[in-house]
């Protein structure tokens, strides 16, 4: 409701496409296509860091993500939804860090903890939603991240399989660690669109197949974030963010931090390293 396009440039760049704003269920939302609205954008050229920044801007408090995924898991059949909860990275050629050292308004270095990578508590609000709608969803499982555009050999994806990885995509890294760097919320729906590659005696994945998939699981998804939303924007996140924005903050390392110690006997040139307070 209310909708309205606003185009904007950021210190990375341009995001992926226009920002699109209004009111979900009476809460203030931005959407964003992540490839641009006609899947134009290839994963590994999609602008991650000015997409996450564009939003910041825009004050969200929140990203709530669909991301389509190959499954690694018998159980976790085509057509089923996950809330993922871990990540593996095999991406080779993406900006990992909006503290790049380029913008002065970011400086240091932010080596982010990464152990729980997911909002525990918005992934709860969306298992829980998913639960009420009666919508086949896991509550938990791993994604790895490839490059792409490129699916999976059989070897590789009987590897990835075997590392007990449950799905794989070509999108969630960076993003979830650019929006834990900007302090905010993420959380992600994964939609189940086929078996990769692993599987034997299945047919292996292919566009056709995908997209024949995601048409249904992506009116579940967003079933599942029309009701999520309203109950995210009723709560109160104060913590949560709060806890989000000290994380940063700790996980900084500026030049100023850096005590150089000489070590006279060995003759070599150590550095000690000092948060901020």
């Amino acid at each position: 409701e209310r909708r309205r396009e606003k185009y904007i440039d950021t210190p990375y760049g341009k995001p992926s496409d226009a920002l699109i704003l209004g009111k979900i269920k009476n809460v203030d939302c931005v959407l964003l296509a992540r490839h641009g609205r006609h899947h134009t954008i290839m994963p590994s050229n999609i602008n991650y860091r000015a997409n996450i920044w564009a939003l910041k801007k825009e004050n969200c408090s929140h990203v709530l993500v669909t991301t389509a995924c190959g499954s690694l898991r018998e159980e976790i059949q085509p057509g089923d939804l996950v809330i993922i909860d871990q990540f593996i990275d095999r991406t080779t050629k993406r900006h990992c860090t909006l503290y790049d050292g380029q913008h002065s308004t970011l400086s240091g270095v932010c080596h982010i903890p990464m152990a729980e990578p997911f909002c525990t508590k918005t992934r709860e609000v969306l298992i829980e939603t998913a639960k009420k709608l009666g919508v086949q969803c896991h509550s938990k499982g791993t994604v790895i991240t490839i490059e792409g555009p490129r699916f999976s050999s059989r070897a590789e994806s009987l590897m990835f399989h075997s590392w007990g990885a449950d799905v794989i995509n070509m999108t969630t890294v960076p993003e979830v660690i650019l929006a834990k760097e900007a302090g905010m919320s993420y959380a992600s729906i994964a939609m189940a669109t086929d078996y990769d590659s692993w599987k034997e005696h299945e047919e292996a994945v292919s566009v056709d197949k995908v997209l024949k998939t995601l048409k249904g699981n992506a009116n579940k998804a967003t079933s599942i974030l029309l009701n999520a939303i309203p109950q995210i924007g009723s709560m109160d996140w104060t913590d949560t963010l709060h806890t989000l924005k000290v994380s940063i903050h700790m996980s900084l390392i500026s030049t100023g931090d850096s005590v150089c110690i000489y070590t006279h006997n060995t003759g070599i040139c150590s550095e000690m390293f000092l948060l901020k307070s």
